[in-house]
C-alpha cells in the first residue's frame, strides 16, 4: 500500500498565440518548413501532481473526448518515467481552461508542464534542452512551452530563438469548431511558397505587427471558406475591434491586440452568446518557470 504523498500546488500551462505563420516550403521527409512566432500568455490551464511511491500513472480530470491512453499528459508521464528510469508514478489533474481545438497549444502546453514539473518532483536532473528532445516526440510545439519562452520559431516549429515582444493585451475569440490540422496541411489551396523572412526584419516592425504587418497565417484563408463560423468570428471581432483580427495556428481560434484590460473588457461585454472568449497579456517568459523557482 502506499503510503499518501503530499499534492502540490497548482503548475501553471500557458496558451499561445501565433503573431504570423508561413510555410516556406516542403522537405524530403513531406513535412512543412515554417515560419512563426510564439507568442506566450498569462492564462492557461493548471496542472496539478500527487506524486506516486508505485509506478502508476493516472488522469484523474476527465477530458471530453480524449481517453487517458491517448491524452498528452499522460504520455508526457510515461515517456518521462522511461527516459528517466525511476519506477515512480504520479496522479494528474487538469484545470481545463484553454479550450480545445482551437491552435492555443493546450494540449502541448499541458504536456510540457507535466515535463518540467515531474522533473523536478521526481528529483531527475534532466536540463532543458532535454526536456526540450523528450517534448518534440510528443508535438512540434511541445519545445517552445519546455524553453518557456516567446520565441521565433523555424523548420517544423523546433528551431527555437527567443524574442522579446511588447508585451500586449489581447482579445481571443474562440468559435468552438474543431479543425483537423492534417486537413489543412493536404489541402491544394494551401499557400506553401511564403517568402522567408528575417527574425531582424519582424522584430524591427514587432511594436506595430496587428496594424502594419503585412505578416499572415497561411491556414486563414482556408479555414475562412471551409468553415463558415470562423469566417463570421474574424468578420465580426474586426469591425468590433477596429483591428484586423488574425487567426492562430492552424485555428479555429481568432485574436486581436488591444489598448487595454478595459478595451478587452468591452468586448466581453459585446460578444455574441454562441462564441467563447478570454482576454490576457502577452508575456515573454513563462509562468511554469516562475512556478518551478518557487518550488527549487
Amino acid at each position: 500500500m502506499n503510503p499518501p504523498a503530499e499534492r502540490s500546488n497548482a503548475w501553471p500551462a500557458p496558451a499561445k498565440l501565433n503573431l504570423f505563420l508561413h510555410i516556406t516550403g516542403r522537405r524530403a521527409d513531406g513535412y512543412h518548413e515554417l515560419q512563426t512566432v510564439f507568442q506566450l500568455l498569462d492564462f492557461g490551464d493548471r496542472l496539478r501532481f500527487r506524486v506516486r511511491n508505485d509506478a502508476e500513472i493516472n488522469r484523474l480530470t476527465p477530458v471530453a473526448g480524449v481517453q487517458p491512453e491517448h491524452d498528452l499528459t499522460v504520455r508526457a508521464a510515461r515517456l518521462l518515467q522511461q527516459f528517466g528510469g525511476r519506477a515512480r508514478g504520479v496522479d494528474i489533474e487538469i484545470d481545463k481552461r484553454i479550450p480545445m481545438g482551437g491552435g492555443l497549444g493546450g494540449g502541448s502546453s499541458d504536456a510540457a508542464t507535466v515535463l518540467v514539473a515531474l522533473n523536478q518532483l521526481w528529483e531527475l536532473g534532466l536540463d532543458t534542452n532535454q526536456l526540450a528532445q523528450l517534448g518534440l516526440s510528443l508535438g512540434a510545439d511541445v519545445p517552445v512551452f519546455v524553453r518557456g519562452e516567446s520565441a521565433w520559431a523555424e523548420g517544423v516549429g523546433e528551431q527555437l530563438q527567443p524574442v522579446q515582444l511588447p508585451e500586449a493585451w489581447f482579445f481571443v475569440l474562440c468559435p468552438n469548431v474543431s479543425i483537423p490540422t492534417a486537413e489543412l496541411f493536404a489541402s491544394p489551396q494551401l499557400t506553401r511558397d511564403a517568402r522567408p523572412i528575417t527574425i531582424r526584419d519582424y522584430l524591427a516592425g514587432a511594436g506595430n505587427y496587428v496594424v502594419k504587418n503585412t505578416l499572415k497565417n497561411v491556414f486563414e484563408p482556408v479555414v475562412r471558406e471551409r468553415y463558415p463560423a470562423v469566417n463570421e468570428a474574424i468578420t465580426w471581432l474586426t469591425q468590433a475591434s477596429g483591428v484586423q483580427a488574425r487567426m492562430t495556428g492552424t485555428g479555429s481560434s481568432i485574436f486581436v491586440a488591444v489598448n487595454d484590460e478595459q478595451h478587452a473588457q468591452q468586448l466581453m461585454m459585446a460578444l455574441p452568446r454562441q462564441w467563447q472568449a478570454f482576454y490576457a497579456r502577452g508575456v515573454n517568459r513563462s509562468p511554469l518557470f516562475s512556478r518551478l523557482e518557487k518550488h527549487a
